[in-house]
Parts: C-alpha cells; structure tokens; sequence
C-alpha cells in the first residue's frame, strides 16, 4: 500500500511539474479518439473497433520490439488527418494537450510534403497547422511553433522543397528545419544545401541524429549548423570509449542541446529500458539536454509520464528536471520574448 501511495504521489508530482517541449511529432501524437472519428470520416477502417481496442493495438506495435511495428501507425495517422481541418484540429489538441501537461512553451514538427499525396499541398498542410497552433492554448509565437520536416531518405531537392516551404513561413510561426526519418544510410551531410538554405534564413536547425546511427553524426549535424540534436542518444558511446570521449567535450563546445525521448527510445531499440537510459550519464557528464515525447500516440506517453519514469526508474531528481527544462527554454527556436517569458515562469515555480 504504501508503495502504491508513493508511486500516485511522485505521478502527482511529475505531472505538476512545469515542462519545455521542443520534440514531438504531431502526426505521431493524435488523440486515440480524434483518430478514430478521423478515420471514419473519411471511410476508412481502423486496426480496432473503438478507442480502447486503437489504444491497445498501438500498445501492442510499441512492445513489439519492431521498429516497424512502431512506425506502422505513421500511414495510418496521416491519411487520417490529410485534410485542412483535420490538421487544424490535430495542432489545436496537441498544443491543448501539452498545456494540460505543463508546459510554458511548446515546439511541435511534421514534414508537411507527405501529405501531397493525399490531395494536401505543402503550403494548405503549413497554413493550416498554423491556425490550429495560433487557436490553442499556447499562443503561436508567443508560446508555441512549428518546426517544418524533411524527410532524408528523399532526394536533396525534395528536402530543398522543404526547407524552402519553411522559410516562406518562417515570420508566420514556423520557428525551426529538421531532418526526420531513416537515420542510418542517410547522413545529415547529404542534404547539406537545405540546411544551408533553412540556417541562412535564420531558423533554427535540430536534427534527429544519432539514435539509429553512430555518434559520429551527432558531431556531423552540430558541424552543418544544427543547435539542437533529436535524440543523440549515441553520444553516450564516446562516454565509454577513451579514444572518442573528445566528442563529447566537442558536443558541449559547440553547445548542443539533445532532445531526449526515453520511452520512444525504448520502443524503437535505441536504449535497453528507461532504467538503463543513457539520459541520466549524458547529463551527469555536463551535456545540455531536456526529455521529451517524440510520439505521444506511438509510445502511448504524455510529459507528465514521461517525467515519472524518469523519477521513478532513474537517478535523475525533480531539480534535475526542471533544470533540463530551464536548458531546453533557453534553447528554443521562439522568439527571445518567448524564451524568456518560459524561463520566469519556471523559475517561479522553483
């Protein structure tokens, strides 16, 4: 019994928590329910007949110990949502979601080219997510953006397309460029014109490296003008290795901050269990970094209980999660106003 009381307490606690989001796929953080009705107004046929059936079929894909179990949701949350409306009602949960969580600032991504082939242009998906973004909680701008991604196992024009769709909305609320997708095969160098392209413009670069890849590339994406890494996770590699543990001094010279994502991470095999995460010995050993969601629908997880595995199953402490959100504040894409605004509050609540 007592146990059970300390577990609900730290749940309690982890959920009251004031948090940073900067990594979560809006295509990959649908409500169970919105899904559902989604799908069906479109006449198409869910894995399962209602929305705890949908919630435990993607339980299931997430402890398959397949990443492409995992991924498998993607196809179907995308034709899901490929229509003006439905994309502005995703956005607009998302952000009310994350509020609901905590969070004094919010960033949220998707490639807006994939959904092309649902009869959805680049600029319609853009402009609509937007608007779901700026009728949310979180004010666009002011508390939220969006990060536009590409997808890099395409080639280096179609993730130009991207980048140049990013920059036409770049003072409309889209904040940051990514590279998202197939890491290993497809290194961060080979479309080294569009990062080029987005960071000339002034957006802010993060990158996924270095989660199904070495963590040679985490190096890799910081040296092509990448601020912020999603996940990096093989970082905690060098640690390990004397004649590498220079890239770790390096990822801290350059200022890097990892976008963290333990549960996803575990679903997707990049690390063993949150327990055995290497969060806990990158930030003991002085690295920038902050947790996040990456897919709250995929890995069934919200912030709040993605804090409470943390306090629960690792070493890391209240303070030391509030110190990530504070680093992950003053790494944000938002505006200066924005950032700042975020790190008072959380300083407030300390």
């Amino acid at each position: 019994m007592r146990e059970t009381e300390a577990k609900s307490d730290l749940l309690a606690r982890a959920h009251a928590l004031p948090k940073v989001l900067l990594h979560e796929h809006l295509d990959g953080g649908l409500r169970v329910g919105t899904l559902l009705e989604l799908l069906r107004e479109k006449g198409l046929t869910p894995p399962a007949p209602d929305a705890r059936a949908l919630a435990a079929w993607f339980d299931a894909n997430a402890h398959a110990g397949s990443l492409l179990k995992y991924l498998e949701g993607f196809a179907l949350t995308v034709e899901a949502m490929s229509s003006p409306a439905a994309m502005r009602r995703v956005a607009r949960e998302a952000a009310e979601d994350a509020h609901q969580q905590g969070a004094v600032l919010a960033e949220f991504r998707i490639a807006p080219l994939l959904f092309e082939t649902h009869g959805v242009g680049g600029e319609a998906a853009v402009e609509s997510l937007l608007e779901g973004l700026a009728d949310s909680p979180l004010p666009l701008l002011r508390q939220s953006g969006l990060i536009v991604c590409a997808m890099r196992h395409l080639p280096p024009e179609q993730t130009e397309r991207a980048a140049r769709l990013a920059i036409r909305y770049r003072d409309q609320g889209v904040v940051g460029f990514d590279l998202a997708g197939a890491e290993r095969g497809h290194p961060p160098a080979q479309h080294a014109r569009a990062l080029h392209l987005a960071r000339d413009a002034g957006l802010g670069i993060t990158l996924h490296a270095g989660e199904a890849d070495v963590a040679e590339r985490v190096l890799e994406a910081g040296r092509l003008g990448a601020r912020r890494i999603g996940h990096g996770v093989r970082l905690a590699d060098a640690l390990h290795d004397p004649a590498r543990r220079d890239m770790v001094a390096e990822v801290v010279s350059l200022g890097l901050h990892l976008e963290i994502c333990p549960t996803s991470n575990v679903h997707t095999g990049a690390a063993p269990s949150v327990a055995a995460h290497p969060i806990t010995e990158l930030w003991q050993a002085g690295v920038s970094l902050s947790y996040h969601t990456d897919n709250r629908l995929m890995s069934c997880i919200d912030h709040g209980s993605e804090a409470f595995e943390l306090l629960h199953q690792t070493l890391l402490t209240e303070a030391d999660l509030l110190a990530m959100a504070l680093q992950a504040a003053r790494h944000s894409f938002l505006p200066d106003a924005a950032r700042q605004a975020a790190q008072t509050a959380l300083k407030q609540w300390v």
